[in-house]
Formats: C-alpha cells, structure tokens, sequence
C-alpha cells in the first residue's frame, strides 16, 4: 500500500508539472501568434495556433485542450490544430469548451458557443480550401451554438449553423444546419430524434 501511495502521488505530481509547462509553453505560442486568450484554459499537449495578418482568434475562459496522445483515451491522431486560411478570417471559441485533436481551419467566419465538446479528431471548416482550383465554392461562415457535442471523427463543412443541445454522432459528415435539440448522424448527417 506505501508503494502503491508513494507511486500515485509522484504521478499526480508529474502531470501537474507537464500541465504546467504546457500551459506555458501554449500561452506563449499563442501571443506569437496574436492569439487572444482568457484565463484559466488548459492545455495538454502542443496546440498548433496558426494566423495571418489582419486575422483573429479569440478564446474565452476555461476552455481544454487535448494534443497529447495519452491526452484522451480513445486515441488522438493529431494535435489541435486552430488556424486561419485568409487575412481578415475570424474564429471565435466560447467559454469552457474542450477540444481532442481538434483542427478548426477558418477562412472567413467560425464561431462556437460556450461548452462546446469537440471529440476526438473532429473537424471544423469554413473553406473548401484551394480556393485556386475553380471546382471549389465560395467560403461560408460555421456557427456551433451553446452545448453542442460533436462526436468522435465528426467534421463540420462549410454553411453549416448547428442550433444548441444538439449531438453529432460519432464518424459524421455535416454538410446542411442541423436544428436545436437533437440528436443527429450519417454521412450526410440529419436527424435521428428530438431532445425532451
């Protein structure tokens, strides 16, 4: 039992100190970047902030971030990764959201809500990207709204609005808005059943 005591406390111990230091190895990278951020985010792990000139990301409080393979136990491919694709892009991230291998890649307008749950390796996009190649369409703002949860491997394409409550399940390909309140899937998603 000493053992077992004398070996917990040196790992509580352990992942405070890597928390901290990447807490400040993030928050550092971020002002590099000009990316704004509140208090109290954590971050597991190195987040990828990417901008370009006259381009804003801004994050409020208490927001997770997990780019650590040991950072979420259904296995993270990659670590999130927020960037903007454009100059004058904007993406906005609300209150106590949680992000696991997350990447955002934002060429005009991304918002998300507060307590947003962004599963493992999601995606959320507002460009078709290669804006050289003319089979691509014109860049259409994201909204996620309060309290959506996105399941493991969803990814969120371009013009979509998600209303709040709702749930993405796992593997999804969003490509239309999905309304308040309900649980939603596939590839195209759409909704499967209300939320009382």
């Amino acid at each position: 039992m000493k053992n077992y005591l004398h070996a917990h406390y040196i790992n509580v111990f352990n992942k405070k100190i890597a928390q901290l230091y990447w807490n400040t190895v993030n928050t550092v990278s971020a002002k590099i970047w000009g990316v704004r951020i509140k208090t109290g985010c954590r971050f597991y792990g190195k987040t990828l902030f990417r901008t370009l000139p006259g381009a804003i990301i801004q994050i409020d409080s208490d927001c997770t971030f997990n780019s650590s393979h040991r950072s979420n136990l259904i296995g993270i491919y990659s670590p999130c990764m927020i960037s903007t694709i454009k100059s004058g892009a904007k993406i906005e991230i609300g209150h106590n959201c949680g992000f696991s291998g997350t990447v955002i890649g934002c060429a005009q307008y991304i918002k998300l809500g507060n307590n947003v749950r962004c599963g493992a390796n999601t995606m959320i996009t507002d460009s078709d990207w290669h804006s050289d190649d003319p089979r691509t369409g014109k860049d259409k703002p994201v909204i996620i709204d309060n309290n959506v949860w996105l399941g493991y491997g969803v990814k969120v394409l371009k013009g979509v609005h998600i209303g709040e409550n709702s749930l993405i399940g796992a593997g999804s390909i969003v490509t239309k808005d999905i309304p308040a309140n309900v649980v939603a899937a596939g590839n195209p998603c759409k909704v499967i059943k209300e939320l009382k």
